[in-house]
């Protein structure tokens, strides 16, 4: 036990004489792992708003008018029931002149001008809104409509808009993963550059203790720990900010309908502890690194130069 209270005792005193080198050190592991916590949560914020946006209604379909230019009577819920029935159609709703001026009348409903052009409501047209299983079916689905043209009028589809929106988040996605990569292994370099600092200060203590028989791990352990202090820490900011940051601008848009920016919790949650853990290994394979090639020397007999001063008699 007084092993370990040396060797943590030990770590606290790398950090608290190399107190601005530290501190570099976990703002480079809070910088990179906030700039990737970051891309990751908007990359979310586009997940979020796409599903959302690939509910309801896909495809509308606009017809007609029945008993008239040759459609039958019963065309429109036989057409309803026949889509209804497609493997790509999740449900198929009929809408009536009734409910397309009912519609009309609400969508307008802040514009009298508008409501006073449509003189007489029976222009509107009938149509059937169409929910699919999968949106990448939408031009199967138009394909076989588009064979009808005595009864579909016309065909309106959003699925191509956010078939767009899907491909950029598809591209956010992997530069998300890109860019936590890239600066994860930033972060992990200016930690071993840290650590080699921390090695060069006290090269002289380390060598003495490589002398009187202390073996490796006994001497990289406090480095190891500092190390591991540094990326928690580091990982720690960058998670709390981004934390910070995604709910106040999910409060300051509680008014905008059109996109949800609220993330929910449990993806913090869970990416939080996820980061927390690569900024603790990051630190760990930082230190290691800073300390191989010293430790490696010192087994070779190559022993630094201050040490030999302090060593050599006077």
């Amino acid at each position: 036990m007084s092993k370990i209270a040396f060797l943590v005792r030990e770590a606290l005193v790398n950090l608290r004489r190399n107190i601005l080198v530290v501190t570099g050190a976990i703002l480079a592991v809070f910088i990179s792992l906030g700039l990737a916590f970051g891309a990751l949560a908007v990359n979310e914020l586009v997940r979020i708003n796409t599903l959302a946006w690939q509910e309801g209604v896909h495809v509308i379909v606009w017809l007609n008018d029945a008993g008239r230019d040759g459609v039958p009577a019963d065309a429109h819920q036989a057409l309803r029931s026949e889509v209804e029935g497609w493997d790509e159609v999740e449900r198929a709703v009929y809408v009536d002149k009734t409910a397309a001026y009912e519609e009309f009348q609400e969508i307008f409903a802040n514009d009298p001008d508008m409501l006073e052009a449509l003189e007489n409501p029976a222009a509107l047209p009938t149509s059937i809104r169409i929910e699919l299983n999968d949106i990448d079916l939408y031009q199967s689905v138009e394909l076989r409509l588009q064979q009808q043209p005595q009864l579909v009028r016309s065909i309106s589809s959003a699925a191509q808009e956010i078939e767009q929106i899907s491909a950029v988040s598809r591209v956010l996605n992997f530069l998300g993963i890109g860019l936590a990569i890239v600066l994860g292994a930033s972060a992990v370099i200016l930690i071993a550059n840290t650590i080699r600092l921390a090695i060069y200060a006290r090269r002289d203590e380390v060598a003495i203790m490589k002398l009187v028989g202390a073996s490796n791990w006994f001497i990289r352990v406090p480095f190891l720990l500092e190390g591991l202090i540094e990326g928690l820490v580091g990982a720690a900011l960058a998670v709390f900010s981004v934390w910070v940051a995604a709910n106040n601008l999910a409060g300051a848009a509680e008014g905008i309908r059109l996109i949800n920016l609220q993330i929910p919790n449990p993806f913090f949650l869970r990416w939080g502890v996820v980061f927390l853990l690569f900024g603790a290994a990051a630190g760990v394979l930082g230190s290691i690194l800073g300390l191989s090639r010293y430790l490696r020397d010192a087994d070779g007999g190559a022993r630094p130069a201050g040490a030999r001063r302090t060593l050599e008699p006077v």
